[in-house]
């Protein structure tokens, strides 16, 4: 018994933490911040942009303070996925390629979220040119930066799981086109209706993050 135990015991250590736990809080936090979201719309008027947070400021700071909270469980995802990588035998680039791109992705959550924060704070005194600035900030980091970031996490988890097998082809195939987006949505700063691909690489990345924390096995005993 104490020898099955000692075994279970160190079969978790090799595979890490599982998987389901910190992405599962990623998505709740994530999609809570979503839905409680207050702003206007890319390239608005400063005066719209103004009118949107004075409208909730205090929905706006919440929405902001979760998506600060959802930074760090996807930090830990992404560290923890990259160390079941290399217990599988992923012994290359791809998985520190994926770790660094999961930094940047959850770095830029974390700043789009303390920049809302601030524009939030900042719409009492009724500077439209200030929040706008702040918005627009907040988009960028939050849209762009966090497309970038998850584009090198996708990649670096998708390339070396379909060399090796890790994952189911069509899977692994799936996270490169997000993938693909997630770089091509770099465009969008200067041709705006490629920021459709946003919400592809957000939510469409959301439900590979989960799908692969289901299916990546654990390594073998």
């Amino acid at each position: 018994m104490t020898t099955d135990t000692g075994t279970r015991v160190t079969h978790t250590r090799r595979g890490g933490p599982p998987l389901p736990v910190p992405i599962t809080a990623y998505v709740v936090l994530a999609v809570a911040a979503a839905v409680t979201y207050v702003g206007s719309r890319p390239g608005a008027p400063p005066a719209a942009a103004l009118a949107a947070v004075q409208g909730d400021p205090l929905l706006a700071q919440v929405s902001a303070v979760l998506l600060i909270g959802s930074s760090v469980p996807l930090a830990v995802w992404a560290a923890s996925v990259t160390h079941r990588l290399e217990s599988l035998g992923a012994h290359v680039a791809g998985p520190r390629i994926g770790l660094a791109g999961g930094v940047l992705a959850a770095g830029a959550l974390l700043l789009s979220g303390l920049v809302g924060w601030v524009g939030a704070g900042a719409a009492q005194f009724g500077d439209a040119t200030l929040v706008s600035a702040l918005t627009s900030l907040a988009f960028a980091l939050g849209g762009v930066g966090f497309a970038l970031g998850s584009a090198l996490l996708i990649a670096g988890i998708a390339v070396p799981a379909l060399v090796l097998r890790l994952l189911p082809r069509p899977l692994a195939v799936t996270g490169l086109v997000i993938a693909v987006c997630g770089a091509v949505a770099l465009l969008g700063l200067v041709v705006p209706p490629l920021q459709f691909l946003l919400p592809v690489v957000r939510f469409g990345g959301l439900i590979w993050f989960v799908v692969v924390s289901i299916v990546l096995p654990l390594p073998a005993r």
